[in-house]
């Protein structure tokens, strides 16, 4: 059986798709700077030429990175599988997703040298790589910009005056939430909305903006954006926004900040839902269609790499490799965040777990088991974003905007990016602490995105909680990162825990901390928190503190 999805051949990537029919495999050149471009595009990143063409290369590359993925299967390549990055011979910047093929995984290693080898699958020859005859390694390919100099890139300001100063938090709300509620996502959206307006002490009337991510209704992942609210509530906004291409989920809410330092709007209602759950399960009744098709414009995807969780597998390993990173390490992370949700009344998963339970629960794709992985829920969370001057009259204490950080200073590309940390994370948080005089010692609590354990201690040494390289030290015992810790994280259970709610939820708490309204699990004394939100694709982090 032909595995499935196979790409979409295009104008612009036709020629390497099935350039395997004679054997050869071919990438694209810039004919000015000879430098090699993958993905195609029709000008050079490096010197912007546009004399591009496909160019004849050895096959030869070195592997980079490779996981043994043992939950995810596509029809025709079934798991256990390696999935696996390898830089090609004559340009060591070019990564290509690939297999590994016929050889033990367990014998793999990083630096091995590799050869390719197509499969033909209908018109499409996938370009798959085994271990060359003779055994030979070869150094792996280097950073382009080194983890510890991101700062470097950072553009300064361009005024003295901040257009965070402009805006508060001033009402949060959350729907119930649960594993397959089996309601419809407007509704949660409805329930999260009405009560972060009530929260705020405000009327429906008093919204005259909506911001959203990603606005869409596509596999679990929204109730249809500010089209279906506003369809549903009539409240005839002034400004609006919601997309994929914005500061990750949070986006929503840095682009309401900028909306009310505009005058387009005074309270601008955030909002994001996802009923992953409930979709999951439709789909396994048959009530619902399964998302993408035989052809997929993907470069990752044909070689059953379908799921995030297999990027930054690959980056883990190559963390690991080069800081001595353990998948204990990861553990101390899922340990915290269990230990938090347990006191968390609206958490998931709140039974208690040890090392041990880590280590030993169900692998998904390595170095990824069970419990390095968020849980899929039903959900929405929402944020009132209001003009300072109308949030000190308002009902609950506001929440001010200390500094953002969102420039993009590496590729967006899922595998010709940064090489040790998640993607769009290094760079965004140099940034951050560029628009602040406030330092990482400043922060009383801190909510990272944890759709999986790396992503938190990608955030956890990008935000200088500990030196690049150094979490493994950092997060041993777990100490650290405890309520009580030098810096307490993802205090509500996370997402590992508490419940996928992409950035919204981690916002969500960390007004709930400042305001001193978290319960059981308040840290003490919380006046500055730090929230980051995505990673993969661009992301933005944000920096709240209290009136005092």
């Amino acid at each position: 059986m032909s595995r499935l999805p196979l790409p979409q051949l295009t104008f612009d990537n036709e020629f390497f798709w099935t350039s395997g029919a004679d054997g050869v495999l071919r990438i694209q050149e810039c004919g000015d700077c000879k430098a090699l471009i993958h993905p195609p595009q029709p000008v050079c990143r490096y010197c912007h030429g546009h004399n591009m063409g496909p160019r004849e290369v050895s096959g030869r590359a070195v592997l980079s990175a490779f996981t043994v993925n043992e939950r995810f299967s596509i029809p025709g390549l079934p798991a256990p599988y390696v999935v696996a990055q390898v830089a090609i011979e004559e340009d060591p910047r070019v990564r290509l997703t690939t297999n590994i093929i016929d050889c033990d995984p367990g014998e793999l290693e990083l630096g091995r040298v590799v050869e390719v080898v197509f499969e033909q699958n209908d018109d499409v020859w996938l370009p798959l790589f085994r271990p060359t005859s003779e055994p030979e390694t070869a150094p792996l390919p280097d950073d382009e910009i080194a983890p510890q100099d991101f700062g470097k890139f950072v553009r300064p300001m361009l005024t003295t005056t901040k257009f965070e100063d402009t805006a508060a938090i001033t009402g949060i709300g959350a729907s119930k939430m649960g594993r397959r509620l089996m309601v419809s996502p407007l509704s949660l959206t409805l329930e999260a909305c009405e009560a972060a307006i009530a929260d705020a002490g405000l009327t429906l009337a008093d919204i005259d903006g909506l911001s959203t991510y990603p606005a869409m209704d596509a596999m679990g992942m929204g109730e249809g954006g500010v089209t279906a609210l506003e369809g549903a509530l009539g409240i005839r906004p002034t400004w609006i926004n919601g997309g994929m291409d914005t500061f990750g989920p949070g986006g929503s809410v840095i682009a309401a900040v900028m909306a009310v330092a505009t005058g387009m709007a005074r309270h601008v209602l955030c909002f994001r839902t996802l009923w992953e759950a409930t979709f999951n399960q439709l789909m396994k009744e048959g009530k619902v269609s399964p998302p993408g098709g035989v052809r997929v414009n993907n470069w990752q995807a044909p070689f059953g790499a379908t799921s995030a969780a297999h990027t930054l597998a690959l980056n883990a390993q190559r963390h690991f490799h080069r800081y001595g990173t353990t998948k204990e390490t990861l553990g101390w992370i899922a340990l915290n965040q269990r230990a938090n949700a347990a006191l968390n009344p609206t958490a998931i998963y709140r039974d208690p777990m040890t090392m041990d339970d880590y280590l030993n629960a169900r692998p998904i794709t390595t170095p990824f088991g069970l419990y390095d992985c968020d849980v899929p829920c039903d959900g929405a969370v929402a944020v009132v974003v209001s003009a300072v001057d109308a949030a000190a009259d308002l009902a609950k204490p506001p929440v001010y905007f200390e500094a953002v950080g969102t420039q993009i200073i590496e590729r967006t590309d899922w595998d010709q990016t940064t090489l040790t940390h998640e993607p769009q994370v290094l760079g965004q948080a140099a940034h951050l602490w560029t628009r602040t005089s406030l330092r990482p010692a400043d922060v009383d609590v801190a909510e990272l995105y944890d759709g999986f354990t790396f992503n938190c201690l990608s955030w956890l040494e990008a935000l200088g909680f500990c030196g690049i390289g150094e979490a493994k030290d950092f997060l041993d015992g777990g100490a650290a990162i405890a309520r009580d810790g030098v810096i307490p994280l993802n205090t509500h259970g996370g997402q590992l825990s508490h419940g996928r709610t992409h950035g919204m939820g981690l916002i969500h708490e960390a007004v709930s901390q400042l305001r001193g309204e978290a319960g059981d699990r308040q840290v003490s004394d919380a006046r500055v928190a730090v929230v980051s939100s995505g990673g993969l694709t661009p992301s933005g982090a944000l920096l709240l503190r209290t009136g005092t």
